[in-house]
Protein backbone atom coordinates (compact mmCIF):
# COMPACT_ATOMS: atom_id res chain seq x y z
CA UNK A 1 0.00 0.00 0.00
CA UNK A 2 2.90 2.01 0.64
CA UNK A 3 3.95 1.90 -2.90
CA UNK A 4 0.57 2.89 -4.03
CA UNK A 5 0.31 5.63 -1.97
CA UNK A 6 3.83 6.77 -3.33
CA UNK A 7 2.72 6.71 -6.80
CA UNK A 8 -0.24 8.33 -5.82
CA UNK A 9 1.06 11.49 -5.18
CA UNK A 10 4.95 10.99 -4.35
CA UNK A 11 6.32 10.99 -7.72
CA UNK A 12 8.49 13.89 -9.26
CA UNK A 13 6.29 14.11 -12.26
CA UNK A 14 8.42 17.22 -14.20
CA UNK A 15 7.75 17.88 -18.09
CA UNK A 16 10.47 15.36 -19.40
CA UNK A 17 8.87 12.65 -17.10
CA UNK A 18 5.74 13.81 -18.39
CA UNK A 19 5.92 14.13 -21.90
CA UNK A 20 7.89 10.76 -22.04
CA UNK A 21 5.28 8.97 -20.21
CA UNK A 22 2.50 10.51 -22.87
CA UNK A 23 4.67 9.05 -25.99
CA UNK A 24 4.82 5.92 -24.44
CA UNK A 25 0.93 5.60 -23.94
CA UNK A 26 0.41 7.09 -27.16
CA UNK A 27 2.63 4.86 -28.86
CA UNK A 28 1.61 1.54 -26.95
CA UNK A 29 -2.03 2.49 -27.50
CA UNK A 30 -1.58 2.65 -31.17
CA UNK A 31 0.51 -0.82 -31.28
CA UNK A 32 -2.64 -2.68 -29.47
CA UNK A 33 -5.29 -0.75 -31.98
CA UNK A 34 -2.97 -2.83 -34.87
CA UNK A 35 -2.37 -6.12 -33.32
CA UNK A 36 -4.91 -8.66 -34.69
CA UNK A 37 -3.88 -11.25 -31.88
CA UNK A 38 -5.42 -8.42 -29.34
CA UNK A 39 -8.53 -7.90 -30.93
CA UNK A 40 -11.58 -8.19 -29.01
CA UNK A 41 -9.07 -8.71 -25.79
CA UNK A 42 -8.30 -6.44 -22.58
CA UNK A 43 -5.63 -5.53 -24.13
CA UNK A 44 -7.06 -3.89 -27.13
CA UNK A 45 -9.60 -1.93 -24.42
CA UNK A 46 -7.03 0.96 -24.12
CA UNK A 47 -8.15 2.14 -27.75
CA UNK A 48 -12.09 2.36 -27.40
CA UNK A 49 -12.72 2.67 -23.50
CA UNK A 50 -11.58 5.28 -20.77
CA UNK A 51 -10.53 3.20 -17.73
CA UNK A 52 -6.59 3.25 -18.09
CA UNK A 53 -6.79 6.94 -19.14
CA UNK A 54 -8.65 7.75 -16.14
CA UNK A 55 -5.99 5.88 -14.55
CA UNK A 56 -3.33 8.15 -16.24
CA UNK A 57 -5.12 11.33 -15.71
CA UNK A 58 -5.47 10.66 -11.93
CA UNK A 59 -1.76 9.99 -11.68
CA UNK A 60 -0.99 13.13 -13.16
CA UNK A 61 -3.46 15.27 -10.79
CA UNK A 62 -2.02 13.51 -7.47
CA UNK A 63 1.44 14.06 -8.71
CA UNK A 64 0.84 18.38 -9.83
CA UNK A 65 1.73 20.44 -8.04
CA UNK A 66 -0.88 23.20 -7.90
CA UNK A 67 -4.01 23.39 -10.02
CA UNK A 68 -3.13 25.34 -12.64
CA UNK A 69 0.53 23.06 -13.15
CA UNK A 70 -2.36 19.92 -12.98
CA UNK A 71 -4.17 21.43 -15.29
CA UNK A 72 -1.91 21.60 -17.97
CA UNK A 73 -0.43 18.72 -17.28
CA UNK A 74 -2.83 16.62 -18.14
CA UNK A 75 -3.78 18.65 -21.10
CA UNK A 76 -0.68 18.03 -22.53
CA UNK A 77 -0.57 14.35 -21.54
CA UNK A 78 -3.89 13.74 -23.88
CA UNK A 79 -2.72 16.65 -26.56
CA UNK A 80 -0.01 14.05 -27.51
CA UNK A 81 -0.88 10.95 -26.39
CA UNK A 82 -4.30 10.89 -28.60
CA UNK A 83 -3.00 12.46 -31.58
CA UNK A 84 -0.10 9.58 -31.88
CA UNK A 85 -2.66 7.04 -31.07
CA UNK A 86 -4.00 7.81 -34.57
CA UNK A 87 -1.31 9.43 -36.57
CA UNK A 88 1.18 6.21 -36.30
CA UNK A 89 -2.00 3.86 -37.29
CA UNK A 90 -2.52 6.28 -40.28
CA UNK A 91 1.12 6.28 -40.79
CA UNK A 92 1.91 2.45 -40.74
CA UNK A 93 -1.93 1.25 -42.48
CA UNK A 94 -1.93 4.24 -44.87
CA UNK A 95 -5.82 4.91 -42.94
CA UNK A 96 -6.97 8.14 -42.57
CA UNK A 97 -8.07 7.60 -38.94
CA UNK A 98 -6.62 11.51 -37.30
CA UNK A 99 -9.50 13.36 -39.36
CA UNK A 100 -12.02 11.00 -39.25
CA UNK A 101 -12.00 10.14 -35.07
CA UNK A 102 -9.69 12.56 -33.30
CA UNK A 103 -12.12 15.52 -33.79
CA UNK A 104 -14.49 13.39 -30.97
CA UNK A 105 -11.19 12.81 -28.46
CA UNK A 106 -10.37 17.12 -29.31
CA UNK A 107 -13.61 17.52 -27.58
CA UNK A 108 -12.22 15.13 -23.98
CA UNK A 109 -8.63 16.93 -24.39
CA UNK A 110 -9.98 20.30 -24.08
CA UNK A 111 -12.20 19.25 -21.10
CA UNK A 112 -9.07 17.76 -19.48
CA UNK A 113 -8.21 21.25 -18.23
CA UNK A 114 -11.03 22.02 -16.48
CA UNK A 115 -10.99 18.17 -14.92
CA UNK A 116 -7.22 18.76 -14.16
CA UNK A 117 -7.80 21.66 -12.28
CA UNK A 118 -11.14 20.88 -10.20
CA UNK A 119 -9.14 17.42 -10.05
CA UNK A 120 -6.40 18.62 -8.18
CA UNK A 121 -8.58 19.97 -5.07
CA UNK A 122 -9.11 16.04 -3.89
CA UNK A 123 -5.36 16.53 -2.83
CA UNK A 124 -6.65 18.68 0.02
CA UNK A 125 -8.41 15.72 1.69
CA UNK A 126 -11.67 17.06 2.73
CA UNK A 127 -15.18 15.48 2.08
CA UNK A 128 -15.61 17.76 -0.72
CA UNK A 129 -12.35 16.03 -2.85
CA UNK A 130 -15.13 13.27 -2.47
CA UNK A 131 -17.69 14.64 -4.27
CA UNK A 132 -15.01 15.51 -7.04
CA UNK A 133 -14.10 11.79 -7.38
CA UNK A 134 -17.87 10.38 -7.14
CA UNK A 135 -18.65 11.32 -10.83
CA UNK A 136 -15.22 9.38 -12.20
CA UNK A 137 -16.17 6.03 -9.82
CA UNK A 138 -19.77 6.07 -11.11
CA UNK A 139 -18.28 6.68 -15.10
CA UNK A 140 -15.65 4.06 -13.96
CA UNK A 141 -18.38 1.68 -12.84
CA UNK A 142 -20.00 2.11 -16.23
CA UNK A 143 -17.28 0.78 -18.22
CA UNK A 144 -16.94 -2.44 -15.02
CA UNK A 145 -20.40 -2.85 -16.17
CA UNK A 146 -20.05 -3.19 -19.78
CA UNK A 147 -16.68 -5.41 -19.30
CA UNK A 148 -18.49 -7.35 -16.74
CA UNK A 149 -21.55 -8.19 -19.86
CA UNK A 150 -18.84 -9.03 -22.17
CA UNK A 151 -16.93 -11.45 -19.87
CA UNK A 152 -20.20 -13.42 -19.03
CA UNK A 153 -20.78 -13.55 -23.20
CA UNK A 154 -16.92 -14.29 -23.91
CA UNK A 155 -15.27 -15.67 -21.24
CA UNK A 156 -12.27 -14.88 -20.42
CA UNK A 157 -12.37 -12.13 -23.29
CA UNK A 158 -12.50 -8.35 -21.35
CA UNK A 159 -12.13 -10.59 -17.59
CA UNK A 160 -8.56 -8.24 -17.02
CA UNK A 161 -10.82 -5.24 -18.21
CA UNK A 162 -13.38 -6.26 -15.90
CA UNK A 163 -11.00 -6.64 -12.62
CA UNK A 164 -8.65 -3.45 -13.65
CA UNK A 165 -11.76 -1.63 -13.39
CA UNK A 166 -13.01 -3.22 -9.78
CA UNK A 167 -9.98 -2.89 -8.23
CA UNK A 168 -9.28 0.77 -9.14
CA UNK A 169 -12.65 1.88 -8.10
CA UNK A 170 -11.90 0.58 -4.71
CA UNK A 171 -8.24 2.06 -4.67
CA UNK A 172 -8.65 4.99 -5.59
CA UNK A 173 -10.53 6.67 -2.11
CA UNK A 174 -7.59 4.59 -0.56
CA UNK A 175 -4.66 5.69 -2.45
CA UNK A 176 -6.39 9.37 -2.97
CA UNK A 177 -7.63 10.41 0.62
CA UNK A 178 -5.95 10.06 4.00
CA UNK A 179 -8.88 11.41 6.04
CA UNK A 180 -9.95 7.89 7.52
CA UNK A 181 -13.73 9.21 7.32
CA UNK A 182 -13.57 10.53 3.80
CA UNK A 183 -11.37 7.59 2.57
CA UNK A 184 -14.29 4.76 4.32
CA UNK A 185 -17.18 6.81 2.44
CA UNK A 186 -15.11 6.12 -0.57
CA UNK A 187 -14.48 2.47 -0.61
CA UNK A 188 -18.52 2.35 0.18
CA UNK A 189 -19.65 4.35 -2.34
CA UNK A 190 -17.28 2.37 -4.92
CA UNK A 191 -18.91 -1.22 -3.06
CA UNK A 192 -22.17 0.07 -3.92
CA UNK A 193 -21.33 1.12 -7.84
CA UNK A 194 -19.86 -2.33 -7.95
CA UNK A 195 -22.98 -4.17 -6.45
CA UNK A 196 -25.66 -2.25 -8.49
CA UNK A 197 -23.60 -2.64 -11.89
CA UNK A 198 -22.83 -6.48 -11.06
CA UNK A 199 -26.36 -7.05 -10.65
CA UNK A 200 -27.48 -4.95 -13.77
CA UNK A 201 -24.59 -7.03 -15.78
CA UNK A 202 -26.14 -10.53 -14.56
CA UNK A 203 -29.64 -9.59 -15.25
CA UNK A 204 -29.06 -8.29 -18.58
CA UNK A 205 -27.93 -10.36 -21.34
CA UNK A 206 -25.50 -9.55 -23.83
CA UNK A 207 -27.25 -10.52 -27.46
CA UNK A 208 -25.59 -10.40 -30.59
CA UNK A 209 -28.32 -10.57 -32.77
CA UNK A 210 -27.73 -11.81 -36.65
CA UNK A 211 -28.39 -13.45 -39.58
CA UNK A 212 -26.17 -17.08 -40.14
CA UNK A 213 -27.71 -18.25 -42.86
CA UNK A 214 -29.54 -17.17 -46.37
CA UNK A 215 -31.77 -19.66 -48.57
CA UNK A 216 -29.29 -21.19 -51.33
CA UNK A 217 -26.48 -18.74 -50.45
CA UNK A 218 -23.14 -19.61 -50.53
CA UNK A 219 -22.83 -21.65 -47.25
CA UNK A 220 -24.86 -24.27 -49.26
CA UNK A 221 -27.88 -24.14 -46.68
CA UNK A 222 -31.27 -24.84 -48.91
CA UNK A 223 -34.67 -24.44 -46.61
CA UNK A 224 -37.64 -23.03 -46.06
CA UNK A 225 -40.55 -22.71 -43.48
CA UNK A 226 -41.23 -25.87 -43.47
CA UNK A 227 -37.57 -26.81 -41.91
CA UNK A 228 -36.86 -26.80 -37.90
CA UNK A 229 -33.82 -25.06 -37.19
CA UNK A 230 -31.77 -25.15 -33.76
CA UNK A 231 -28.57 -25.16 -31.89
CA UNK A 232 -26.87 -28.37 -30.62
CA UNK A 233 -26.15 -26.70 -27.38
CA UNK A 234 -29.32 -23.80 -26.57
CA UNK A 235 -27.01 -22.04 -23.90
CA UNK A 236 -25.68 -20.31 -27.14
CA UNK A 237 -28.85 -18.60 -27.73
CA UNK A 238 -31.55 -19.61 -30.37
CA UNK A 239 -31.73 -19.73 -34.04
CA UNK A 240 -35.05 -19.41 -36.25
CA UNK A 241 -36.68 -18.90 -39.38
CA UNK A 242 -37.82 -16.31 -41.32
CA UNK A 243 -39.50 -14.60 -44.53
CA UNK A 244 -37.76 -11.36 -46.11
CA UNK A 245 -40.07 -9.74 -47.79
CA UNK A 246 -37.07 -7.45 -49.71
CA UNK A 247 -35.49 -10.82 -50.39
CA UNK A 248 -38.34 -12.51 -51.28
CA UNK A 249 -36.82 -15.62 -49.68
CA UNK A 250 -35.67 -16.84 -46.49
CA UNK A 251 -33.29 -16.64 -43.64
CA UNK A 252 -32.23 -18.02 -40.30
CA UNK A 253 -31.76 -15.50 -38.12
CA UNK A 254 -30.17 -15.71 -34.81
CA UNK A 255 -30.09 -14.32 -31.15
CA UNK A 256 -26.61 -15.70 -29.64
CA UNK A 257 -26.37 -15.01 -25.85
CA UNK A 258 -22.67 -16.71 -25.32
CA UNK A 259 -19.60 -16.69 -27.41
CA UNK A 260 -17.91 -20.40 -28.86
CA UNK A 261 -18.60 -23.50 -30.76
CA UNK A 262 -21.62 -25.50 -31.34
CA UNK A 263 -23.84 -27.02 -34.04
CA UNK A 264 -26.43 -25.29 -35.87
CA UNK A 265 -28.83 -28.25 -37.28
CA UNK A 266 -31.36 -27.69 -40.02
CA UNK A 267 -33.94 -30.77 -40.37
CA UNK A 268 -36.37 -30.93 -43.20
CA UNK A 269 -40.01 -32.84 -42.30
CA UNK A 270 -38.51 -35.98 -43.41
CA UNK A 271 -36.14 -35.96 -40.43
CA UNK A 272 -33.11 -35.52 -42.76
CA UNK A 273 -30.60 -33.24 -41.25
CA UNK A 274 -27.82 -30.74 -42.05
CA UNK A 275 -25.50 -29.93 -39.46
CA UNK A 276 -23.56 -26.47 -39.77
CA UNK A 277 -20.33 -25.59 -37.13
CA UNK A 278 -20.54 -21.96 -36.48
CA UNK A 279 -18.13 -20.14 -34.20
CA UNK A 280 -19.87 -17.64 -32.05
CA UNK A 281 -17.70 -14.53 -31.76
CA UNK A 282 -18.22 -10.88 -29.97
CA UNK A 283 -19.82 -9.73 -32.79
CA UNK A 284 -18.85 -12.09 -35.59
CA UNK A 285 -19.29 -15.86 -36.55
CA UNK A 286 -18.18 -18.24 -39.01
CA UNK A 287 -20.10 -21.14 -40.20
CA UNK A 288 -19.28 -24.02 -42.06
CA UNK A 289 -21.15 -26.88 -43.10
CA UNK A 290 -19.94 -30.35 -41.93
Amino acid sequence: MEKSKKIFGGIDLNWKKLIIFAIIAGVYTAIMAMLPIVKDTSFADITISFEVWILFGILIIMNSKSAKDSALKCFVFFLISQPLVYLIQDIINHSNLFLTYYRFWIVWTILTIPMGFIGYYMKKDKWWGLVILTPMLIFLGTHYYGFLNQTLYSFPYHFLSTLFCFITMLLYPICIFNNKKVKIAGVVISILIIIVMTIMALTSKNVYNTTVLTNGGDAGAVFDDSYNVYLEDSKYGKVYIVYDEGLEDYLINAEFTRAGKTNLILEDSNGNKTTFEIDIKSHSYDINKK
